[in-house]
């Protein structure tokens, strides 16, 4: 074991509608050392779950296979600590007992079947634990765009409330797999099934509102897949980079035509961009529309709010899995 008083080495498992990461990292007083930064498989596990409430045998399976490829690589390094964490899908789903039993068996962890409101409070750390607080106006809304939820996570002004601080937050059921497989079924969806998914979203971002003053916020951070994906693509970029995402700014013009276009696109047309991971896909389509109604939302509100809308964003690679980790490695040092 290491000494905590210097430092412990955690890992973490972020277990989403759409995608699992792994994380291994050194937390100290310092903050958070990347051992393994990230290692990422789209396993689908919320396959039909927004219609059957139940995983597909197919899904289970491919959870599985994607911890032990986990658990072999965990076999390499001498940590503290693993917290496996799932969200949105494994939350809605009958059984999810059969799931935590065999990742259990597979880690030697059972899964933590986090509330919406633990995960909006993990994204926001995750996010603003790397921001660069000299440019960016507080306060920030994180916005944390997955394959089954959507979290909105309001932080403090800097003034009255530190920035790093949440204020507010509210984890919507809307998603890219979810809008999905609940609107967007033809290849490419018709008018029609967009109109029905922008009014089932829209629902959904009113509703949050209620809850998070998002007209308050100075500057959006968008966080997840999607975000990055569809940032990468509004950047031109032929092949995915992260240290060319991580940290952009881009303004709304140019994300909502690039939104808008690869919505309408056919599923084969989108195989073409070596930029969305093949995973990605089917379902890119409707988290980009999430995506774009979130942004003009959000600016309608802090343009009622304090009379400027809001017309860039920040894309950011850290998020939920980031906070896992140094939220699982502070509370073991105590902090």
């Amino acid at each position: 074991m290491s000494d905590t008083q210097h430092g412990v080495t955690v890992a973490g498992i972020d277990c989403g509608t759409n995608s699992i990461r792994l994380k291994i990292a050194r937390v100290d007083g310092n903050g958070m050392h990347d051992i393994v930064p990230r290692t990422l498989r789209v396993i689908r596990l919320g396959q039909d779950v927004d219609k059957t409430h139940r995983f597909a045998d197919e899904a289970l399976d491919r959870a599985y296979a994607a911890a032990r490829e986990f658990a072999d690589i965990l076999a390499g390094h001498q940590v503290d600590g693993l917290r496996f964490v799932a969200t949105s899908a494994t939350r809605d789903a009958a059984n999810r007992e059969e799931f935590e039993d065999g990742i259990e068996r597979i880690l030697g962890v059972r899964p933590e079947v986090i509330p919406g409101t633990e995960e909006a409070d993990l994204s926001f750390l995750g996010a603003t634990s790397v921001v660069p607080r000299t440019d960016l106006a507080a306060p920030y809304l994180v916005v944390d765009l997955g394959g089954g939820s959507t979290e909105l996570v309001l932080g403090g002004d800097g003034t009255s409330a530190p920035d790093t601080q949440v204020q507010a937050a509210f984890s919507m059921n809307i998603g890219s797999v979810r809008m999905t497989e609940r609107h967007l079924r033809t290849d490419p969806p018709t008018d029609a099934e967009i109109a029905a998914a922008v009014a089932d979203i829209d629902a959904h971002i009113d509703e949050a509102f209620a809850t998070v003053p998002a007209g308050r916020a100075r500057t959006i951070i968008g966080v997840s897949g999607t975000v990055t994906t569809m940032t990468a693509l509004t950047l031109g970029l032929k092949e995915y980079d992260h240290r060319a995402v991580d940290g952009v700014r881009v303004r709304y013009e140019d994300a909502y035509a690039v939104d808008d276009r690869f919505l309408r696109m056919t599923r084969e047309e989108r195989r073409r961009y070596k930029t969305i991971h093949p995973g990605r896909i089917d379902v890119v389509g409707g988290g980009a529309l999430v995506w774009s109604r979130v942004l003009a939302k959000v600016s309608a509100a802090a343009l009622a709010d304090h009379g400027e809308a809001i017309d860039t964003f920040i894309a950011s690679e850290h998020g939920l899995l980031d906070g896992i980790v140094l939220d699982y490695g502070r509370r073991l040092l105590g902090e």
